[in-house]
Parts: structure tokens; sequence; C-alpha cells
């Protein structure tokens, strides 16, 4: 190669050294366009998404459809695959309902072969110069825009640009550098950079005439490179170019193909490092399915016979090698799940003995709810939020429920189970907030950066009302060291403020978990009951007083339990209130469809 350098002029070398920088240049650019493009689909189509993943569960064939829908809007397998650990980890679905799921996500990343083929098409069509001018209109959008839909809009227009550009780049600089003649002094001469490059092809086996043996090499560069570069489309694109400029056949592009596949399950591996079993099998699953696919298809393929008929059976109809390439990765993909989509529970038992329990398996508390994973999908992780809020609710209202008990009863057995319930409140409340730190630092729309806004004080609102029971235990435990009770009168002034409280909890969840601002005014309505309840009880505790029917002891734990209880209903309608920012009464139908799928 340096020899080759050697011989050709100052502006041939130049030209060649432009050319490189072009094709990484190419490849820099396809990729940010497929990153910009799918983060941004994604994002526009939060609910859609959710709803898809919820029907995945239903059975094996809906699982496949979903993983291909999902994965055609996000442009990348491995962006499904993760999303499908982190589902698997926090348990909103199981091994086996994940599965098909991954087997549709290699459906859906076919559109990115389909893609840099287009780019690849005639002059006569300006495809890239079209797409080109897109991303100019992205650009403007995001500019002028005020509106967050509209601006968006503009960056998915933006990626799908650059996505055509880069391509077009790739093409032309492997193009100038592959061409078979260069001008040398006015005379047109073979381009020795052509000839080395295809010598050094020749030399590591890997001819126009794939032989047995050579397949490995083929298969392994196509694992390797994506891999390293963590893309099986920007591998695809690479060799789309390279086989548009002549430098490797259909048969050699086939074996590369199958090695992306592989490829491309690095990083679903990676993510599921410090997860739990099951979602380390998820990833496993992946892996299987795609090496099993590869040999099924890679043993016929390895009789030149074969691979050859396919090659000219594709030609035969087809002349643009581009599109060749597109067809045999997307029928690759589509067989191997036809394949083995009835063969999920044996591929699951499989994954299950390459990744065994641990012993003294993983305690349930090692997996976290809130998935960092989620960070990159923010649409679904709003919703995990949400999700961990209720349940922080419910701890919190149990620990009051548990408190008031103590604090009747006399009873302070529950002791231990509230103290390590109230620690549990405080670490979620914690980590939840981080988490939202991080949530907020992502981009994301701007009905959920309202959602976020809520979500802060929620949390905080929730701790108080933990905060407030662990108060109220304090009350039961010097009632119990000063050995004061409470008249039976006070008693039902208590139980009636618990019974508001209780109705209060069940509405603020309703219209928390739903966004169902409909249950607002029974919200106000139960609040307002609360504060007439604390009045209340003051003046009888008077009248008690008055009437030497009550000690100062148990006046003073009275008079702080109505506060107490006051405040914490205070807190409940908080909750309520702060859905305000984003809740929509005339959506409650649509609303409550998301939550079940949350």
């Amino acid at each position: 190669m340096a020899s080759s350098l050697m011989a050709l002029s100052s502006s041939n070398v130049l030209t060649v050294i432009n050319n490189l920088l072009l094709l990484f240049g190419g490849v820099a650019a396809f990729i940010v366009g497929m990153n910009i493009m799918g983060s941004n689909l994604e994002k526009a189509a939060g609910k859609p998404m959710r709803r898809l993943m919820a029907k995945a569960t239903k059975n094996r064939f809906r699982g496949v459809a979903t993983g291909a829908a999902v994965t055609a809007i996000v442009t990348s397998s491995s962006a499904t695959t993760v999303m499908l650990i982190g589902f698997v980890n926090v348990g909103l679905m199981t091994l086996v309902q994940a599965v098909p799921v991954i087997m549709g996500a290699n459906i859906g990343t076919t559109i990115t072969a389909f893609i840099s083929a287009v780019s690849t098409a005639g002059a006569e069509l300006s495809i890239t110069s079209l797409f080109a001018f897109l991303a100019f209109v992205g650009v403007l959008m995001s500019m002028i825009s005020k509106k967050d839909r509209i601006k968006r809009i503009g960056s998915i227009f933006q990626g799908v640009g650059l996505i055509f550009i880069g391509m077009n780049v790739m093409s032309s600089s492997v193009g100038g550098l592959m061409t078979e003649k260069i001008i040398e002094n006015g005379v047109a001469v073979p381009n020795p950079i052509a000839e080395a490059v295809k010598k050094l092809f020749i030399a590591i086996g890997l001819g126009k005439d794939v032989l047995s043996w050579e397949i490995i090499v083929l298969f392994l560069l196509g694992a390797v490179l994506t891999g390293l570069m963590q893309s099986s489309a920007a591998i695809t694109a690479i060799v789309i170019s390279l086989s548009t400029s002549g430098l490797i056949s259909l048969p050699m592009a086939m074996f590369i193909i199958l090695g992306t596949n592989v490829g491309t399950c690095v990083t679903a591996l990676l993510s599921s490092m410090g997860t739990s079993v099951n979602a380390r099998r998820t990833a496993v699953v992946h892996l299987l399915f795609n090496i099993i696919g590869g040999v099924i298809f890679m043993i016929p393929l390895s009789v030149p016979a074969v691979s050859n008929g396919i090659a000219k059976f594709l030609q035969s109809f087809i002349k643009d090698i581009s599109w060749q390439i597109a067809i045999f990765h997307m029928v690759f993909n589509v067989l191997t799940t036809v394949i083995l989509v009835g063969f999920v529970k044996y591929l699951v038992k499989l994954a299950c003995v390459l990744v065994p329990e641990k012993k003294g398996a993983e305690a349930d508390g090692e997996v976290e709810t809130l998935d960092k994973r989620f960070l990159k999908t923010p649409a679904i992780a709003v919703g995990q939020v949400r999700k961990q809020l209720l349940l922080l609710g419910g701890e919190a209202f149990a620990n009051y429920k548990r408190s008031l008990d103590m604090l009747l009863t006399g009873d302070m057995s529950d002791r231990k189970q509230f103290a390590e319930t109230e620690q549990n409140i405080n670490a979620m409340h914690k980590y939840i907030v981080s988490y939202l730190v991080q949530l907020s630092l992502q981009e994301i729309s701007e009905i959920d950066e309202r959602k976020l806004s809520s979500f802060y004080h929620v949390s905080s609102d929730l701790e108080r009302i933990g905060d407030y029971a662990e108060n109220i235990v304090e009350f039961a435990e010097k009632a119990v060291e000063d050995k004061v009770t409470f008249s039976e009168k006070a008693r039902e002034e208590i139980r009636e403020m618990d019974l508001h409280i209780t109705e209060l909890y069940k509405y603020t969840c309703e219209v928390f978990s739903n966004s169902d601002l409909r249950c607002i005014p029974d919200v106000e309505r139960e609040e307002a009951e609360t504060d007439r309840m604390n009045n209340v009880m003051q003046q009888m505790h008077l009248q008690r007083m008055n009437e030497g029917k009550c000690t100062a002891e148990a006046g003073a734990l009275f008079l702080q339990l109505a506060v107490s209880m006051e405040r914490i209903g205070d807190h409940m309608h908080n909750i309520a209130e702060s859905v305000r920012a984003y809740g929509h009464g005339a959506q409650q139908t649509e609303n409550r469809q998301d939550a079940a799928q949350q």
C-alpha cells in the first residue's frame, strides 16, 4: 500500500487522503443522522410505543410484529433489545414474552439497509439532493418554531437528511478511491490504490469467488467491526458502498451481513451487565437467535453453487447490488424468525442453562424499578417514574395506617416493620429525585417536562406523609409510656378523620395514576372534610377539657394528632393538584389505557 502511494503524484496523494477523510466523515454523518432520527422518532412515538409493548405480551406473533415496528421507528435493533432488557429487569415483561420481540427487532432493523439502498439510487432520481434539502428544512423548522412538536419533526428531517448525505459521501469517497483509472501527467493509467486493495483482499482470501474457509473470515469481519462500532446499520452502509464500487461481490456481502447480525448483540450484552438473571438471559437469547440463524444460512451458502445461485437469482430481477444486499438482509431475518419462532421456549431453556441462577439467588431488592436504561427512552422512563411514585405512595399510606393502628390499640409490635418501611420510603424518595435529575437532562417533550416538574413535588409530598406517620408513631409511644388513653368519643373523631383521609387517598391515586382531573372535586371535598374534622377535634377537645373528661397529657397528644392527620390530607391534595399542569379530564380513557400499559 505504501509503495502504491509513492507511485502517485502529489496531487493524487492529496486526492486519496481527501477521499479517506471523506469516507470517515460520511460514516460519522450516517451514524449521527441515524441517532438523531431514531431518538426523535422514539420521543414523538412515546405513547404508541408503550401501547405496542403492551400488546406484545398477548402472543408471540404480536411480539414479532411489535419488535419489527418499534425497531423500524428507532432504526436500531440494539436500542430495542436494550429496552427489552430494561423491561425484563424490572418485571414488566417475562423472558418468554421478550424473545418474539427480539426476533421482530431483527426484522425491523433491515429498514436501514433499504435506506442505504435508496440513497445510492441513480442520479436521475436526485434522492440524496432531495433529502439533503430536507435536512436544511429541518434546521429552519428547529430554529424558527417555538413549538416542541415542530422542533422534533425538524430534528427528524435533519436526521434523515444526514443519513442520505453520509451515504452519498461514503459512496463517492469509496468510488474515488477504487476508480480503475486515474490521470497522471495527462494520461489515464491504472489506479495503484485500487490495485493494491484488490491484491490485499485476494492475499487474505477475499477474492470475488468465495471459498468455504473464507466464509469464516467474512463472517468474523462483519461481527467484529459491528461490535467495535456498535452499529450494524453503519457496517451495512459501508458494505453497500463497497459493493456499489465493485470492491466486494454479493456473496461476500452476504457473509459480512450475517456477521453484522451477531456483532450487533454486543451492545445488548454490555447493557445487561449488572442486571437481573432474566435480563442477562434476554441478551443471551438475542445472541443465540443471531448465531443460530447465521449457522442455518451459512451451511447452505458455504456451497459456492448455492451462494452464486442466490446471487444470480437476485441479479435476474434487480440490477442494483445495494438493493440485492438489502433484500438478502431482510429475507435472512424473516426466514430465521419463521424458523425459530416456534422454538421460543427452547431458546429460553438454553439461555437458562447458559446463565444459571446464582446460589442464594439475587435478592429482589437488587433490581431497581427505575432502570437507567430507560433514560434513553424518556417517554417510557416518565411512565416508570409515575409507577414508582404510586408504589412509594402505597408504602407511605400503609405506614400511616400502621402508625394509627399502634396509637389506637397501644400494640407496638409493628414498630420494627414501620421503621423498615420508613427507611425504604426515604431511600426510594432519594433515588426517585436522583433519577428525575438524570431524566431531566435528556431531550424530552414539553408535556413530559411538566410531568417531571410535578413528580419532584409529588415525591417530596409522599416523603412528608411518611414523616407525619412517624410523628404519629411517636405519639403512640408517648401514650404507651405515659399510660394515656383516649375517650370513646375522641376515638370516634379519629376514626372519622381517618375515613376522610382514606377516601382522599383513593381519589388522589385515581387522579395521579390516570391523570384524571374529573376526580379533583372529590379530592377537594375530602380535603375540606379533613380541615373541618381538624377544627371539630380541637373544639370537642376543649369541650371535654372543660367538662373534666380529658387529661392534659391525652389532650396534647390528641391535638398534635389532629394537626398531623390534617397535614397528611394537605400533602395528598398537593399531589392531586400537581396533575393540573399536564392532566386533561377529556382524555380520561386514553390516560387510563396508558397507565395500564405502564
